[in-house]
């Protein structure tokens, strides 16, 4: 009994130990940690660790939001200490950066060890189904964080730090993670590790309802997709490998796009699978709650005085605008913003928005707004009672079908096939009711329509808009040259407790000038502490 709990203790301390930073390493391959795997249910445990740190404050809660504030989709309704983000002043010492960057390598470092331990244990007998699906699930989670931290450091002149744990005879020895040549060598680890994760991973079919939320074939088809989009900013034959991944997600997985824009954000549990979901962040009300805190983040501070709110991360006016040009008042507009006027439902009463946030927008994301709408809200288990976090019930998406879409568009354009991009681009509009392109469409619809259709969505616009400022195409290259030398705009209202005011139109208050966008600044700086403490090891991204 005591040999058990020692196993089961060093392993928790292997998984869920944290660390102030990736080169504090702590030992591995100790003769406890190569004791485990020895049932499915370890297996199970072990794999759960990866997942638990995406559901955190500091990464997909908000944290990451923080950066999307140089462009002009988003402010943060709330005074904060990161203006250096906001105004491409970045230090690398930010504390989302920070805290991002060490989350995501915790989590290669730990799927790093699972793959270690299971690759061996298939060498000496043959894997259960469960191991099998944790050997995927792990060369997922290694792959996707992987690439979240390649293409916000990585560039064609340096890439970022990796190794895989399997590649060296016995345990790895701890040492920091060399630094890849360049990002593409990223990029190919990266594809590796999500070809892996296919060999072992179910499709999503074949996963019970309590299973799940779970890593699966076609959510690794995605990330190549996604990997080969951005890989695409350095070299552009890799259009055609996005053309072929999005190919296989309908023909081979299925994937389409849901009937309603509405059913996207439902607090219904039966649209949580529909078929435009590929990869997400299931999240709950309830008092044990779970998933993101998104929603409780976007919603207005302190919630009308009915619940905690934290009133951050606010539409701009300038995204308001880009949405109206398909018309004041469409669907996907409305269903995405909330302005001033516009009626809601909130704990069962109708109301029509106003806000006293500390920094004023003028609008508040309305995506996730369904679970607050119910007049038993919290009792009903699809809002968290702790406002301090406010978790609901919205399945939380990283990737969906849509985006897959946008990035086949964008690849047919980039290969001078824009007319293959009509039919992508029309599905996506038809299904939230707008008017129909009736042209060739230009990177500029195929600007329009990214923008519009993931406002608010971790498909990190700001990183669309720096690789685009690179892109070979001169027009999307001056949509954001422009965008990214802009400054966001809101409406600040006389009376802000008057859903009627009257407002005036300016930037908002929170940021000053922005530096001038150059092409060092598509990827951020490594925090200099950890340049220091790597003696040499690790390189400074050119320009910081």
């Amino acid at each position: 009994m005591k040999k058990l709990y020692l196993s089961v203790l060093a392993v928790s301390a292997l998984l869920f130990g944290s660390c102030s930073d990736f080169l504090d390493v702590q030992p591995e391959g100790s003769a406890i940690t190569n004791a485990y795997f020895t049932n499915d249910q370890q297996a199970i445990d072990a794999i759960d660790g990866l997942y638990k740190p995406l559901h955190k404050e500091t990464v997909f809660g908000r944290d990451l939001f923080w950066e999307q504030g140089a462009a002009c989709d988003i402010v943060w309704g709330r005074t904060r200490n990161f203006n250096s983000l906001a105004t491409l002043s970045y230090t690398g010492d930010e504390e989302p950066l920070r805290n991002s960057f060490d989350t995501f390598y915790q989590v290669m470092s730990r799927a790093n060890w699972i793959i270690k331990q299971l690759l061996d244990k298939e060498t000496r007998t043959e894997l259960s189904d469960v191991e099998k699906r944790s050997l995927g699930e792990a060369y997922f989670m290694r792959g996707m964080t992987h690439f979240l931290v390649a293409y916000r450091y990585g560039t064609d002149k340096q890439g970022v730090p990796f190794v895989r744990y399997e590649d060296f005879e016995g345990e790895y020895d701890n040492s920091i993670p060399p630094q890849q040549p360049t990002v593409m060598d990223n990029y190919r680890l990266i594809i590796e590790d999500m070809d892996s994760a296919i060999e072992y991973l179910p499709k999503f079919e074949e996963y019970t309802e309590y299973e799940r939320g779970r890593a699966h074939q076609a959510a690794a088809v995605a990330y190549k997709a996604k990997v080969y989009a951005y890989w695409a900013t350095w070299d552009e034959s890799q259009w055609n490998n996005v053309i072929t991944m999005v190919g296989l997600l309908e023909t081979e997985y299925g994937r389409d796009l849901a009937q309603t824009f509405d059913e996207l954000f439902s607090s219904d549990f039966a649209d949580y699978w529909n078929a435009e979901y590929i990869w997400s962040i299931p999240s709950t009300g309830g008092v044990n709650g779970g998933g993101s805190d998104f929603p409780g983040v976007v919603l207005e501070n302190k919630g009308w005085g009915v619940y905690n709110g934290w009133g951050q991360i606010k539409p701009t006016l300038d995204i308001y605008e880009e949405m109206a040009k398909d018309g004041a008042g469409n669907d996907r507009l409305v269903r995405s913003i909330l302005e001033y006027n516009q009626e809601f439902q909130f704990f069962g009463e109708t109301m029509r928005f106003a806000s006293s946030s500390d920094l004023e927008a003028g609008f508040q994301v309305n995506k996730y707004m369904d679970p607050f709408k119910y007049a038993n809200a919290i009792a009903d288990g699809y809002v968290n009672p702790n406002g301090d976090w406010p978790t609901a019930r919205v399945n939380f998406p990283l990737i969906r079908f849509a985006e897959m879409l946008l990035f086949r568009a964008e690849a047919y354009i980039m290969t001078n096939q824009p007319e293959l991009a009509l039919s992508d681009l029309n599905r996506i509009r038809e299904r939230s009711n707008l008017t129909l392109l009736d042209h060739t469409p230009t990177m500029t619809d195929l600007y329009h329509e990214r923008r519009c259709e993931l406002a608010f969505e971790f498909t990190d616009h700001l990183f669309d808009l720096k690789r685009w400022h690179r892109s070979s195409n001169s027009e999307i290259k001056a949509l954001a040259e422009k965008e990214l030398n802009s400054r966001p705009r809101v409406r600040n209202y006389e009376d802000r407790t008057s859903p009627t005011s009257a407002f005036t139109i300016g930037y908002y208050a929170d940021y000053p000038n922005k530096e001038p966008y150059q092409d060092y600044m598509m990827v951020f700086p490594y925090s200099p502490e950890q340049v220091t403490k790597s003696n040499g090891l690790l390189k400074q991204n050119e320009g910081y």
